[in-house]
């Protein structure tokens, strides 16, 4: 089991004290008990800024198959399809997507525009690269302002849906000299915020859609998954911002498992994801981000999806290894 540790640890640590705090690395220690239940053999490895004890381990204890959960390398979350590269040099299966899967769809702009092409719709948008001349596109505003390859809602804010020019180029020029990263301007989407997981390969399931509720924002505000919506308790606490199971209308619902197994399908994936949507008052859907290898711990979103549709937590992380080892089977003939 491969996974992002905030610092460095030899290999054979074994994580009981982070795994006993409930607010550190619950996700991994949910996966962990998961497949110790499940009867498999597991070693950890927690990885920070140095490569090194994969290789080694790798060596003298080849494993069948890798949970991959490598979100980040060195604070650097660019680097995650890196880490999935190595693994496909060093032909060894593992769970997720893969190294250009998550290339694709950590790009929003490049994912936008697949989804453009096979009919799926986006709201429209435009890139603003580092070092390139900036100017206010021709967007409805208001709009909102993100870092184009960033994942968790890093760099979003309230501060990131503009309504002026004014604001719409001190975001940009924010994104681009305070995270120094190139930035996406998309058309804000009035409608209620759904996330939608899918797994599979040839036969793809589509779980139940949830949604974020933000209850006691003032009316008329607009409402996006900021980096504090999702993370910080306080901040969601004071606005009675919370994640449950969405209550649609099954004319609704059946529009959403459609246009979640056409995106799916475009972005030719072969593991998990959770799609991040917008439903209009009019039952149109918009895809806002494909999310590979989203977080999978027991209380988030995929998960708890999967447990309304019947899948406990075991049978959802065997299916996920399931679709690891069948990927290299594939790539292996």
């Amino acid at each position: 089991m491969l996974f992002y540790s905030p610092y460095q640890k030899p290999r054979g640590y074994d994580y009981k004290e982070e795994f006993a705090d409930p607010d550190n690395m619950y996700t991994e220690r949910d996966v962990h008990q998961a497949l110790l239940h499940l009867g498999h053999e597991v070693s950890l490895l927690g990885i920070f800024n140095d490569i090194t004890p994969l290789f080694e381990e790798i060596k003298e204890n080849r494993p069948d198959i890798i949970f991959n959960m490598m979100e980040i390398f060195n604070d650097q979350t660019h680097l995650e399809k890196n880490t999935a590269a190595i693994l496909e040099i060093l032909n060894i299966p593992y769970t997720g997507a893969s190294c250009g899967h998550l290339y694709m769809c950590n790009n929003k702009a490049l994912s936008k525009k697949i989804f453009s092409f096979h009919k799926i719709k986006v709201s429209h948008f435009h890139t603003y690269y580092r070092g390139k001349p900036i100017g206010v596109a021709k967007l409805k505003l208001p709009a909102v302002i993100k870092p184009l390859c960033e994942e968790a809602s890093r760099g979003i804010s309230q501060a990131s849906i503009v309504d002026n020019p004014e604001s719409f180029l001190e975001r940009i020029k924010f994104i681009h000299q305070n995270m120094q990263m190139d930035a996406i301007a998309e058309e804000y989407i009035e409608g209620r915020e759904l996330y939608v997981g899918v797994l599979g390969f040839k036969q793809i399931t589509v779980l139940p859609a949830r949604e974020m509720i933000f209850g006691e924002f003032p009316e008329g505000e607009p409402r996006i998954a900021t980096y504090k919506a999702k993370w910080d308790d306080a901040y969601r606490k004071k606005w009675g911002i919370k994640s449950t199971a969405a209550k649609i209308p099954e004319q609704w619902q059946k529009n959403i498992d459609d246009v979640c197994r056409r995106a799916y399908r475009a972005l030719e994936l072969d593991s998990y994801v959770r799609f991040d949507i917008r439903i209009t008052n009019e039952g149109e859907v918009y895809i806002i981000e494909p999310n590979t290898n989203p977080c999978i711990a027991k209380i988030d979103e995929v998960a708890q999806a999967a447990l309304k549709a019947g899948i406990s937590y075991e049978d959802l992380i065997q299916k996920v290894l399931d679709l690891g080892l069948l990927r290299h089977e594939r790539q292996s003939v």
